[in-house]
């Protein structure tokens, strides 16, 4: 599965003008908002679940997207590693799909789940675990998988789509949502709808110790074996000291290894519902008729309570934080600063600090460390880590060149900080930036796939897909006064996060 913590706002705000070649003349014009808002029609069912659609027929193809408003962010303390571990889960079929006889199987089922629940009950107790206990639990496991094994018919959603001509059928769990998307024939649609509604609406659990130990897997090569993956959690769990940002999408160990199937089954009961759920639908369509679908299908789910949210905020930093990893791999560093999210003015002025300083080989941060002073192999920036629901980061990476230190490399980037705050950007500096912004967003989508990744992204995290359509007109107010205050509101060291990996001897 494919994992984000948090797509740079452009990766899903470029992707709308190729989808609407009118936009392309349009690109500061206030039309832009009415031909964007003229093509996407939207709907709220009964139960909540708010659709987008879009009709495109250049091709007899659909692609779709389905947005749950939860992800790692909204896990219990003690339960983290929730939202990605049913995301997988999600992937081993339904009542009526993926089984043999669900009725024999489900009695194997039950008790699979109360034998793994008194497993790890003992296995909680450490040393004061009974080892005969637990090895009487888990030959009794052994055995009741292979038994329900017999019954399965594994990875049956994916044959079912693949033979059905789909494309890129994919889910992921990032600190703010989870999704789940896939691209197939228009003609199949009545085939997405049956899934989709059926396990968000009525799942089945299997092959789940067998699953458990694989996102357990996961988590060792994505992090325990990655250098960048552990730098990166170690950076945010120093940078995010109440808030869960702070925490890993696939969870702390100990969390991971005692998730249950009723954690899943309460969190998918808790958030996965039509009131939580934005559906996009982009391509060859009828829009009755893909509403008539959906309703049939979708409808019957009851709505559920919308989920209340009791994420603690994160308090105002007070002075600098620095970690330092060891590991076998060359030096490296992430520097973050705290920030507001959107709609916030100032998120749209760090959108154009990031471009300011690494996008391409003409940015300031390129031109400057890894070509003028050759301190820097490397060096990039993210606008909003890890997530854009909550007050979140301003982050750079970068690498040093040998023979230059972190040391080095640590006070070349603050020189540029610095800089940002004392010295207006000119206005050819900028127009350039603004130029390139526009020129991306026109080049950067020619798929159904993007465009309903960007509406079901920005209704389910802003609240409303038009947020789009306002986003290079404030873009192109944004002045040179705006940087440096900015820069100096929040490029403090107060407000500084820093960690340093260091090879191992």
């Amino acid at each position: 599965m494919n994992r984000i913590a948090r797509t740079r706002l452009y990766s899903f705000l470029f992707s709308a003008v190729v989808c609407y070649p009118a936009l392309l003349l349009c690109l500061s014009d206030s039309s832009c908002a009415y031909d964007l808002e003229k093509q996407v029609k939207t709907y709220t069912l009964e139960n909540g679940l708010r659709i987008l659609m879009v009709k495109r027929d250049f091709s007899p193809t659909v692609s779709l997207y389905i947005r749950h408003k939860v992800g790692a962010a909204d896990e219990q303390s003690g339960k983290t590693g929730t939202a990605h571990f049913l995301e997988h889960m999600l992937f081993k079929g339904t009542r009526t799909i993926g089984t043999k006889n669900y009725g024999r199987e489900k009695r194997i089922l039950d008790e699979i789940a109360r034998t793994g629940d008194a497993l790890d009950q003992e296995r909680r107790k450490g040393e004061k675990g009974d080892p005969s206990k637990m090895n009487s639990f888990q030959a009794r496991l052994d055995e009741l998988e292979n038994e329900q094994r017999t019954l399965v018919l594994s990875n049956e959603i994916d044959r079912l789509y693949s033979e059905n001509g789909a494309e890129a059928l994919n889910a992921s769990t990032s600190q703010d949502v989870t999704t789940y998307q896939v691209s197939l024939p228009a003609n199949k649609l009545e085939l997405w709808a049956r899934i989709e509604s059926e396990r968000m609406m009525a799942p089945v659990f299997r092959e789940f110790y067998a699953e458990r130990k694989v996102i357990m897997e996961e988590r060792r090569q994505s992090i325990e074996s990655d250098p960048d993956g552990k730098l990166m959690e170690q950076f945010l769990a120093a940078a995010f000291i109440a808030h869960p940002y702070g925490r890993p999408i696939l969870g702390w160990p100990y969390d991971m290894s005692y998730l249950s199937i009723k954690d899943l089954d309460g969190f998918l009961k808790q958030y996965h519902t039509p009131s939580n759920t934005v559906i996009a639908v982009v391509g060859n369509i009828h829009h009755q008729d893909v509403l008539r679908l959906i309703t049939n299908y979708f409808g019957p789910i009851p709505a559920g309570e919308p989920p209340e949210s009791r994420i603690t905020e994160e308090p105002p930093q007070l002075g600098e934080r620095r970690i330092a990893v060891s590991f076998d791999a060359n030096p490296r560093l992430v520097m973050g600063f705290h920030k507001p999210t959107l709609p916030s003015h100032d998120d749209y002025v760090f959108d154009v600090i990031q471009a300011l300083l690494t996008d391409g080989r003409v940015s300031r941060l390129h031109k400057v460390l890894v070509e003028e002073k050759a301190v820097a192999e490397s060096v990039r920036s993210a606008s909003s880590m890890p997530g854009t629901r909550y007050p979140n980061l301003f982050t750079l990476f970068a690498t040093p060149r040998h023979p230059h230190s972190l040391a080095e490399l640590e006070e070349a980037l603050m020189i540029e900080l610095e800089r940002l705050k004392k010295e207006p950007v000119s206005d050819r500096e900028l127009e350039r930036i603004k130029n390139s912004l526009k020129a991306s967003f026109v080049r950067s989508l020619d798929s159904n796939a993007e465009l309903a990744s960007m509406l079901s992204y920005f209704e389910t995290v802003a609240g409303d897909y038009r947020y789009i359509v306002e986003h290079l007109k404030i873009i192109d107010k944004i002045t040179p006064d705006d940087l440096m205050r900015v820069a100096r509101q929040y490029f403090t060291q107060n407000n500084k996060t820093i960690a340093l990996l260091s090879k191992t001897p």
